[in-house]
């Protein structure tokens, strides 16, 4: 197993997954079953105000190869092939999504002990480039995220980061829109026997001059029940309790309630996953 740097993607992704994770404020509702041949199907629905919006989603492993194939109510059907070690360490990912001719991407990830690589292309005459790579070790890590646009030949996207881990602490720094916002994030693991953990991220806008800090905190409260809340300095409060019912089967209850506005409603978010 490769024990690197990961991705670019995964620079301070388990204090975004802390703080972000499995809030929210809308009604989802899923469940996965498997046909005779292995085939996952899984059927899902999401609830926003007056909006419904569901999708069914095919997925089917041979080998090395996954193929996904999800329908979705807004008429588009969402094509993905994933090949894992097509070579060692490399795994390589095709998409499409229909009726839109150009949708279609390829992407190649490649895994070090030492380097994590990820570049994909649009499928078009004038395609889009998109290139992130980070360098070191599964303690200290530096990477860039860049997109380039051939029709325009502009840099859509300029990203860089740098990841820090020891032990039981993450700590990462990102530079993102064009060198306009910086991200700072910090995860802690306070009691790895309580899964209870810390974290923080404060981000910085140079054009607005605007400050964001959020704080948040998890911990189990029993081997199948976990507690989650965080508060932002915007006076955003939300919480959620998450329950294990079954193997792979999830209930999440969240809420998220404006403190500078007593008076104005509470949104209240509800989750079903079911999986056999």
């Amino acid at each position: 197993m490769v024990k690197g740097p990961g991705l670019y993607t995964e620079i301070g992704k388990k204090a975004r997954d802390l703080l972000y994770r499995d809030h929210n404020s809308d009604q989802k509702f899923s469940i996965t079953t498997y046909s005779p041949a292995g085939v996952a199907i899984t059927s899902s629905g999401t609830k926003k105000g007056d909006l419904l919006l569901g999708d069914v989603a095919f997925q089917s492993r041979q080998k090395n190869v996954t193929t996904d194939f999800k329908v979705c109510t807004d008429s588009t059907v969402l094509i993905t092939a994933t090949v894992d070690e097509a070579a060692p360490g490399l795994k390589s990912i095709f998409s499409f999504k229909a009726p839109d001719q150009n949708s279609g991407k390829i992407e190649l990830q490649y895994l070090h002990d030492y380097a994590g690589i990820s570049t994909s292309m649009g499928l078009t005459q004038n395609p889009t480039v998109n290139f992130s790579g980070v360098i070191g070790t599964n303690v200290l890590a530096v990477g860039t995220d860049v997109s380039f646009d051939t029709k325009s030949g502009n840099f859509t996207k300029i990203n860089a980061g740098l990841s820090f881990t020891k032990d039981d602490l993450i700590a990462s720094l990102t530079v993102n829109e064009k060198g306009d916002l910086l991200n700072a994030s910090y995860y802690h693991i306070v009691n790895p026997l309580f899964n209870t953990a810390v974290g923080a991220e404060v981000s910085h806008k140079f054009s607005s001059k605007d400050n964001t800090i959020t704080v948040g905190t998890q911990h189990s409260l029993d081997p199948l029940t976990s507690v989650k809340a965080r508060v932002n300095s915007a006076g955003i409060a939300s919480a959620l309790i998450q329950h294990e019912w079954r193997p792979k089967s999830f209930f999440t209850i969240s809420g998220e309630v404006d403190t500078k506005a007593i008076d104005k409603n509470a949104r209240v978010g509800l989750a079903l996953a079911l999986k056999p």
